[in-house]
Formats: structure tokens, C-alpha cells, sequence
């Protein structure tokens, strides 16, 4: 049966990881339907939240070849029911001096942030699940979407287990040693 599935990597944060990691998704005909990419704790490593839809024999294949590129360092599938997953997401609406109010109650019960104001429009933060951005969307395009612009997942294990930290792989001077190699050689 197909189904979403959410995929945590740790990989070396270098030129072209992510162009290899992308190109192992197209190369077996998937669509990544959110991929979001960030810094650790750890320099030199950069964790990447991948979503797709597969069957799992599929994807657990997929986690197989990851794992074959030499700059992944941990590959996890977190269970959406066990972690928590936030997605980001700013909104730029029309917003006229009779319709402002309004917008701002809308974004008060979302417990979401106007970020910015003009004569205009106005910019929303919202921060949740994909369902709550989803909604509060929907909700605001009877004000005019002018423009939308969103993270994709992020997601982590609930609890005291990590899906994928960083410093368990390395000492502090591995780091400063790898920031050291990253500064001096940047010919990859």
C-alpha cells in the first residue's frame, strides 16, 4: 500500500550532496513532495527531512541506497504518529483598512504572527502541522493570496530518542578538525 513516508539524513555538508540525494529519488521515478535542508549542531553537517509517497519495501530500498552515497551519515524513517512534525509558512494577503481587522482575528485564532504590514497587504507566519497551514490558507484566500511561500516538514522523534543528532558521530575536534579541511581545501 502506498503512503507518505518521512525521511531523516544526516549527510556532510558539502557541495553536491544534495544535488546526489535528490538524483537518487528521480533515478527511481519519485516525487519528493517536501524537502527541507538545515545546519545541526554540528558543523560541516546539515540534516535533510525528505517526504514521499511509496510502499515500504520501496522506500525501506530507497533508505538502502542512501546509505550508499559516501556523504550520508544516518538515514531514519520517523513514524509521523511517534514525532512531531511542523511546517512553516508565510502568507502574503491583500488587506484593505475594512478587511485588516478581520484577517487579524483569523490569524489570532491560528495563533499564527503578522510579520509585516503595508497599506496593502499584510505578511502571516504560521507554524504547525501541514493540516493547520493548509487551513489557514484556504481561510485567507477569500482575502487574496498574493503570494505563499513554504518550509516543507520538519520532523524529530518525541521523547528522549534522537532520530538523527549530529554530534553522536563525531568529537568536538572532529569538527573543528573538519571545519579546518572545509576551509583550507574547497575543491570538491
Amino acid at each position: 500500500m502506498t503512503r507518505s513516508h518521512t525521511i531523516v539524513a544526516l549527510v556532510e555538508d558539502r557541495k553536491g550532496v544534495l544535488n546526489r540525494v535528490v538524483s537518487l529519488f528521480r533515478r527511481r521515478g519519485f516525487n519528493i513532495e517536501s524537502l527541507t535542508v538545515g545546519r545541526t549542531d554540528v558543523p560541516q553537517i546539515s540534516r535533510m527531512t525528505i517526504v514521499i509517497h511509496g510502499t515500504d519495501p520501496i522506500v525501506e530500498q530507497l533508505v538502502k541506497q542512501l546509505y550508499k552515497l559516501i556523504e550520508v551519515l544516518k538515514v531514519s524513517e520517523v513514524n509521523v504518529e511517534e514525532s512531531v512534525v511542523r511546517e512553516l509558512a508565510l502568507i502574503k494577503v491583500n488587506a484593505t483598512a475594512s478587511t485588516r481587522s478581520e484577517i487579524m482575528q483569523i490569524v489570532d485564532i491560528y495563533r499564527a504572527n503578522i510579520v509585516d504590514v503595508t497599506r496593502d497587504s499584510v505578511v502571516i507566519e504560521v507554524t504547525g502541522p501541514q493540516a493547520k497551514v493548509d487551513s489557514l490558507v484556504s481561510l485567507l484566500r477569500g482575502f487574496g493570496i498574493k503570494e505563499v511561500a513554504r518550509t516543507g516538514h520538519v520532523a524529530m522523534i518525541r521523547g528522549s530518542m534522537a532520530t538523527a543528532r549530529a554530534s553522536t558521530y563525531f568529537q568536538e575536534s572532529d569538527w573543528k578538525n573538519a571545519a579546518a579541511t572545509q576551509t583550507t581545501s574547497d575543491s570538491y
